[in-house]
């Protein structure tokens, strides 16, 4: 804003404006709320535009509230008609109008939007920067069977970012591995609620459900018998296919289910299907060896 022909008040105004919104925002996302002691719909906003950009604060959201009646011309200069008016500002200049986000749902939705799309600096995104790399140790030694360390290094991880989702369920399923599922189970119990619905929290309970139906069969012949004996006795080769899990073979065991839905896709009511989409889930659903699973379930079912 230029300072030419402005009134001291004017010119005051205004490098606070640059100071509390310009400046910061330059890496941060400000939110601007202009209102007025006179405003009832302002008093009641104030609550919740407060209690949200606090929770932000670590994504890097700053709020700057603006008392239209103490600051006029900075509320001309942004063509404020009524209020309250809500606005981000990224880099000097407004990216969203937020004066429709009433409620603390909305207000985030807005939020989580503009923050997925713009390059905000926060101690959050820093701090995601400096684990990435451990958190990606950590699977890549879980995929490798080497459990403990695993645990070790989550748990490490945890140390610096104790409420990160992935981390949480990196150790959850670690414990799985080990045997370990009422522990596991408390690990997940642990988190808040909002945090509990994350869909890699998602995959550490269905490895926890999985292997708690997991039955290890030290020998399996018996059963691979009974298949090889009738190939149509699906409950042998469901059986089977719970041994193999349980022993670790989830190659042999996706096998064993895709047979039984490519020979009768309604045996048990849908029951192989079922169990090789929990097993889907455990593993992840982004996992290459889920979506070469589900290429094979596809290419049955459509066929």
């Amino acid at each position: 804003m230029a300072t030419l022909g402005m009134s001291e008040t004017e010119k005051a105004a205004v490098e606070a404006f640059r100071r509390d919104v310009v400046e910061p925002s330059r890496t941060q996302l400000v939110i601007v709320d202009f209102w007025a002691e006179w405003c009832g719909p302002c008093k009641q906003l104030a609550p919740v535009i407060e209690k949200v950009c606090e929770e932000y604060a670590s994504k890097g959201v700053k709020l700057v509230k603006v008392n239209v009646d103490e600051n006029s011309f900075i509320a001309s200069q942004f063509r404020v008609q009524s209020i309250p008016t809500v606005y981000a500002v990224f880099q000097g200049q407004p990216v969203a109008d937020l004066s429709q986000a009433r409620t603390e749902g909305q207000l985030k939705q807005y939020l989580d939007q503009i923050l997925g799309q713009l390059p905000i600096e926060s101690d959050e995104k820093a701090q995601l920067e400096e684990i990435a790399p451990l958190i990606a140790m950590g699977e890549e030694l879980l995929a490798g069977g080497e459990a403990e360390r695993a645990l070790s290094v989550f748990a490490q991880i945890a140390e610096i970012a104790p409420d990160n989702v992935e981390v949480v369920a990196g150790q959850a399923r670690a414990l799985v591995a080990l045997g370990q599922l009422d522990e596991a189970e408390a690990v997940l119990a642990a988190l808040p609620p909002e945090l509990a619905k994350h869909g890699a929290i998602d995959q550490a309970r269905a490895a926890i459900a999985l292997a708690r139906d997991a039955k290890p069969v030290s020998d399996l012949s018996g059963i691979e018998a009974k298949v090889a004996a009738d190939a149509n006795d699906h409950e042998a080769r469901f059986e089977l296919a719970g041994g193999l899990m349980a022993n670790g073979d989830r190659d042999g065991a996706a096998d064993a289910l895709l047979e039984i839905v490519r020979r009768d896709r309604a045996w048990n009511d849908g029951a192989a299907r079922a169990q090789l989409l929990k097993i889907f889930e455990a593993v992840g659903l982004e996992d290459p060896w889920v979506s070469a699973q589900r290429r094979k379930l596809s290419q049955i079912l459509f066929a």
